[in-house]
Order: C-alpha cells, then sequence, then structure tokens
C-alpha cells in the first residue's frame, strides 16, 4: 500500500501543474477585463499575475474613435486610377527659388507629368521659368522649429489635392537640387506603392527626449518617432494628413520649442509618429532627398561652389543604404538597404543643402550626371 500511494502522488502534481498552466494560459489569452475576477485568489496573487498579463486596452474616446474609423476607410478605399497621373512638386521657400533655371531643365518635355506648388513665407518671388510663374498658393509666415512649418506642408498638400491627377505629392525645398532625370523620379515615385517619409526611434535627448506625457493617451511615448521633414507621399496618405486634426493638435500644443524645458519641432515628429502609428508598412521609412548631418550640427552641411563636382552627385546619387544614428551616448547607428519594391535601387533622388552659387555649375552638370 505505501508504494502505490507514492506512485500517485507524482500525478497530483502533474495534475495540478497543468491546471495552474491552463489557467494562465486562458488568463493571458481572455484577460480579465476588471479586479474581481483577479482577485479569486489572493491580492498578492493577483499582483504576481497582472505582471505576466498584457495591460488591459484602454477605452477610446469620441474624438479618436472616429479619427480612427476615418483613418482606416481612407486607406482601405481603393484609389481612383487617373488617366494622366502627375506628380506634384511643392516648394517650400522664403522667397525666389534659387535653382528655378535648373528645376526648368528638368522639367523640359514633361508638360502634362507634373505640377508645381509653391509656398513663399517672406518675399514675393521673381520668376525665370514658365513652370514657375503664377503657382504661388496663398501663404504664411513659417517659424523655423515650429508648427508653422507643418502647416505650410499641409498648405500646400491641399492646394495639390484640388487637382485629382496629382498621384504623388514631394515636399522640396529651395535649396534641393534634382540627382536624376525626369523620368528617372517619375518612375521611381509612381510604380512604388508606398510613401518615402523618414521614420525611426531615437530614444535620446533629440528622439524621445522632446515627447511629453501632455499627448497622453493618443500618443503614447513608444510610438513616438522622429524623421527628416522632406517627404514624397501618395495621395492617399495625402488625403488622410488632411482629415487629421486629433493628431495635429496634439503636437500643435505640445511639441514646440521651450515646451517643458525641452525643444520639440514638430516638422520632425508629427509625419514620422502619424503614420508609424496608422500605416508603418505603408511607408519608407527613409527620405528620397539626401541631407549630409555628418558635422553635427544645428543645420545640415551647405555644398558651395568649391564642392560640387560630377563626382559629388554621382555618390550621393548611388548611395543605396539608408542610415540613422540615435543621439544619445551610445551613437547607435542602424544601417539598413533602401529597398524599392524587393529590390535594393538608390535611396536618393533629390539632394539639399546647395548654396545658390553652384546653380551654374549644377546646370552644367545636369546633362552628365543624369545621363545612365
Amino acid at each position: 500500500m505505501p508504494k502505490r500511494s507514492q506512485l500517485k502522488k507524482p500525478k497530483w502534481i502533474i495534475v495540478l501543474v497543468s491546471l495552474v498552466c491552463v489557467f494562465l494560459v486562458v488568463g493571458y489569452v481572455y484577460p480579465p477585463r476588471d479586479s474581481t475576477a483577479c482577485y479569486i485568489f489572493s491580492s498578492s496573487s493577483c499582483k504576481k499575475i497582472s505582471k505576466w498579463l498584457p495591460p488591459p486596452e484602454r477605452e477610446l474616446s469620441d474624438e479618436e474613435i472616429a479619427s480612427r474609423v476615418v483613418t482606416k476607410n481612407l486607406l482601405n478605399t481603393p484609389s481612383i486610377k487617373a488617366k494622366n497621373p502627375k506628380i506634384a512638386f511643392m516648394f517650400l521657400s522664403p522667397g525666389s527659388l534659387a535653382f528655378e533655371r535648373l528645376w526648368d531643365k528638368f522639367f523640359q518635355g514633361h508638360e502634362g507629368r507634373f505640377s508645381i506648388h509653391i509656398h513663399v513665407s517672406k518675399v514675393k518671388p521673381v520668376h525665370s521659368s514658365r513652370y514657375f510663374r503664377n503657382r504661388e498658393v496663398r501663404s504664411d509666415k513659417v517659424d523655423w522649429g515650429k508648427i508653422s512649418m507643418v502647416d505650410a506642408e499641409k498648405r500646400l498638400l491641399a492646394n495639390a489635392l484640388k487637382d485629382p491627377e496629382n498621384q504623388h505629392f514631394v515636399l522640396l525645398s529651395d535649396s534641393c537640387v534634382p540627382l536624376h532625370d525626369f523620368e528617372y523620379v517619375y518612375n521611381y515615385l509612381m510604380y512604388t506603392n508606398v510613401s518615402f517619409i523618414d521614420s525611426f526611434e531615437d530614444p535620446g535627448p533629440h528622439g524621445s527626449g522632446r515627447y511629453s506625457d501632455h499627448m497622453l493617451p493618443e500618443v503614447e511615448k513608444k510610438f513616438f518617432r522622429k524623421g527628416a521633414q522632406w517627404f514624397t507621399m501618395k495621395r492617399e496618405h495625402a488625403i488622410i494628413v488632411m482629415a487629421d486634426s486629433l493628431y495635429y493638435t496634439k503636437f500643435r500644443d505640445y511639441c514646440r520649442p521651450g515646451m517643458d524645458g525641452r525643444n520639440c519641432y514638430a516638422d520632425e515628429h508629427y509625419f514620422p509618429t502619424f503614420f508609424h502609428m496608422f500605416d508603418p508598412t505603408g511607408i519608407a521609412n527613409w527620405s528620397v532627398t539626401h541631407v549630409d548631418w555628418s558635422e553635427r550640427k544645428w543645420h545640415p552641411k551647405s555644398y558651395g561652389l568649391k564642392d560640387v563636382s560630377y563626382q559629388l552627385i554621382k555618390n550621393i546619387s548611388s548611395i543605396t543604404e539608408s542610415v540613422h544614428e540615435t543621439s544619445n551616448k551610445k551613437r547607435i547607428t542602424t544601417i539598413k538597404p533602401c529597398m524599392w519594391n524587393g529590390m535594393n535601387r538608390p535611396c536618393y533622388l533629390f539632394a539639399r543643402k546647395f548654396l545658390p552659387e553652384t546653380l551654374d555649375t549644377m546646370i552644367d552638370l545636369f546633362s552628365s550626371y543624369t545621363t545612365v
């Protein structure tokens, strides 16, 4: 008899352990919605189990529900195929565009496949190209690092969206230059299904360190992202940007210079965070506009006359990897291949920051560096 009872003990242990495992699995798959279910055992056991379980879903506000429904429906609505799809080139400039004659050369012979929209924040521009005449949108003052920069971008998008033929939207500055010919740029943007919006996680002071808890509950810190201001955006994405007011308001009110002792710049965080939250697989996570931050200053490297050469342009236009570096002490660098429809392709279509003195040289070089 003693031997038989000793044999039964392990079976009871196995049964008990199995029951506990089943309880934990059920608790994970169907987490308790209130504390009553948890406290069937004891408060101490409840605290231990709660550490293993996923946090309960928070209740969304009416505004969030409405915003998510609109965004989801817009993203899932089949795009209307335009008979003559165009790219909208949107320029942010304080005044005249220094490289207008270079862009004129870029656009020549491709009439009907592009549109131009110019937001001028200071001085009425003088145009040297027929493509740019009378293309200004209603503009307002733009302050670097403030929400007015995002406002200008949205103003450009709104005006460009009036034309149903515009299927892709490119944001450029007055110091941007093209790295390829029009045909290459057109095919690159039109025949891919993503928007080229830069978005990456930076746990350092110039990334998540700019986040404010005032953005809760709609924008959690784990979703906060950083990225370059210069984007290209497909039509569906441009439309959801115009439809958003809830998340835009959060960045308008709580991401600004001097907020809670930190400097947050909405133009570097709003779009990267918004699209990471709502369509992370629909963006490339890099910008097709090259900017050199190697000097680690507040502003990127500027290219003067002594810097510009055929080799410089070819070097930039042949880069096939995107690089992101965190701003914390570790300075972690992430290098990823630029994938275009599953193929590793050159990352950049445009580049900045080129000084006006380089215009004539860039015009002379254009034919040679855009010839494949």
